[in-house]
């Protein structure tokens, strides 16, 4: 599953950014031939010398209104490199937003806060609406906040690998234990998506990479003016972060790392993957067991392996009769992956099963079905048609994956009898990695991150002990990366996926100090988890309670 922060309104996250002094000349990483990763990393050092010159400043206008964001946010493109070893050859622009420090209580102005969601595929257009929330309100005091869609991503030059159209409609029927026949099909399938991404990429596919997003982040600093990046990253956004500060460690300020990928290179991206699959089933688990805490307002089972028995009981039903025409096993098994990344959307889950299991399919089919608007519906369509398509083409650029379906089909056997909530849908989404036709892939070894002869300055890492997307090992193996100068703070028996921005105050107290000051805690330090949801029963969702939007799952 694409490693991402969506805008959940209550917990989305910010971050910062600025600009250092003269730029050190990053080593050349070990991800890709020397000579052609020197000639990528000269050119990104020639456009953001020329964009830090002013030759290519940020002209922030009133936002296009396919954007859909008001004034007080402006929007301005940026112009960067397809190639970055050619640096003066094709041009694409990537959309940026930005709100101005509000300078509130005379806060003085620090510069630029920059933020990345994750996904890969995810935009973070929206980061500058945050400014009034009180999670970042004293934040947005001192910082400009500046949000951006990475290149491939909603208007930066939009990769596409099918027509949107040509998507599975609702309802949809998977397998959770996948036959050969349909193992067969899902291979077949994950050919043709491939081929489907290099007609409709064309020459540009090779150059969707976490590499390239690092350079872009390297021009837009320069664009803003900024001498030193301040930067908070979620979820993908993390190793993003991470390979910056790998590149250019004289242009890092401040840096947040929430929900930290394991930047391993011999974890990128194959048993990062694995282990997702791993951290899901345990967040099942989670929501199973809160479940049946609650087991007399949803009657779903006293115990988990209850619960577990009363969605089987759902699922089996679905795949006869899709609910309400629309919610079939794939919709249910994307209800249950929400639960795995956000423990917002538990009561709304819980009470639509159980409603179902007591004859009435309204509410789950209104909770996994599509929106019932065809042009909502449509727009939803292609922007997931879009995250799928940019998530798929930067993992499989960015690492050699088993080009053999005979490793994939042993790894995700043996890991689905102890984790088959995602296993083989997360096989099946990644599986176009093994047939990518870039020739240029097979050569390619992620970024050793933390590989570099500058010491970054103080940063943070914020980590939920129990997170399934991003699992908690992956935040010790960054803090170690990284160095001595680098903080955790650990949320504790939680497992939400992104832990700052209004979750958890102890969490948002240091995030924010982090941001305004620069200090750090000392070594490690553990946060008590936020609050589970309470229980929300269908006679109090009849009765007006507000229901928790589903963030999207791609």
């Amino acid at each position: 599953m694409p490693l991402v922060r969506p805008a959940v309104a209550a917990t989305a996250l910010a971050f910062a950014l600025t600009l250092t002094l003269a730029p050190a000349a990053p080593a050349a990483p070990a991800s890709a031939p020397a000579t052609a990763v020197a000639a990528e990393n000269a050119g990104a050092e020639r456009v953001a010398r020329r964009a830090a010159a002013g030759h290519r400043a940020l002209d922030f206008r009133s936002c296009p209104a396919a954007e859909g964001l008001a004034a007080p946010v402006r929007c301005a493109a940026l112009r960067v490199p397809l190639d970055y070893a050619r640096p003066d050859g094709p041009q694409i622009s990537l959309t940026v937003s930005r709100v101005g420090a509000t300078r509130e209580g005379r806060a003085a102005r620090q510069g630029s806060l920059v933020f990345n969601p994750g996904g890969p595929g995810a935009s973070g257009m929206y980061f500058p609406l945050l400014a009034d929330r009180p999670a970042w309100r004293r934040v947005a005091a001192a910082y400009d906040l500046v949000g951006y869609a990475p290149r491939g991503v909603g208007r930066s030059a939009p990769l596409s690998c099918q027509d949107p159209a040509a998507r599975p409609k609702a309802p949809t029927q998977v397998q959770a234990d996948p036959s050969a026949a349909y193992k067969r099909e899902r291979v077949a399938a994950a050919r043709a998506y491939a081929r489907g991404c290099a007609r409709r990429g064309g020459a540009a596919l090779p150059y969707y990479t976490t590499l390239n997003n690092a350079r872009d982040l390297h021009v837009l600093r320069a664009a803003l003016g900024e001498r030193e990046l301040t930067f908070v990253g979620a979820s993908y956004g993390t190793y993003l972060g991470a390979v910056y500060a790998t590149l250019y460690p004289g242009h890092v300020r401040r840096m947040v790392f929430d929900s930290a990928v394991d930047p391993d290179p011999r974890h990128v991206w194959y048993r990062d993957n694995l282990a997702q699959a791993a951290g899901f089933e345990r967040r099942w688990y989670d929501f199973r067991a809160w479940a049946a805490r609650h087991h007399a307002t949803y009657r779903l089972g006293a115990t988990p392996a209850a619960v577990r028995a009363s969605h089987e009981r759902v699922r089996a039903a679905v795949a006869r009769t899709p609910a309400g025409g629309v919610a079939g096993t794939g919709e249910l098994r994307a209800a249950a992956l929400r639960a795995a990344y956000y423990d917002e959307v538990w009561p709304e889950l819980a009470a639509a099963l159980s409603a179902f299991l007591d004859g009435d399919p309204a509410p789950l089919a209104a909770l996994a079905g599509p929106d019932p608007d065809p042009v909502a519906a449509a727009r939803a369509a292609a922007e997931a048609e879009n995250a799928t398509a940019l998530y798929t083409a930067v993992l499989c650029n960015d690492a050699p994956w088993p080009a053999d379906w005979e490793t994939w089909d042993r790894d995700h056997t043996e890991l689905a009898r102890r984790a088959p909530l995602e296993t083989w849908a997360n096989a099946f989404l990644n599986l176009p990695c093994a047939y990518w036709p870039v020739a240029q892939r097979l050569r390619q070894r992620p970024l050793d991150v933390g590989s570099r002869a500058i010491p970054l300055p103080p940063t943070l890492i914020v980590a939920a002990a129990r997170d399934g997307a991003t699992p908690y090992p992956g935040a010790l193996e960054l803090r170690r990366r990284l160095g001595g100068a680098a903080a955790l703070v650990t949320e504790a028996g939680a497992g939400a996926h992104g832990v700052a921005g209004g979750r958890n105050d102890c969490v948002d107290r240091h995030v924010e100090r982090y941001i305004l000051t620069g200090d750090t805690p000392k070594g490690s330090v553990t946060c008590a988890p936020h609050p589970e949801p309470a229980p929300v029963s269908l006679d109090d969702r009849a009765a007006g309670t507000r229901r928790v939007p589903l963030p999207p799952v791609v």
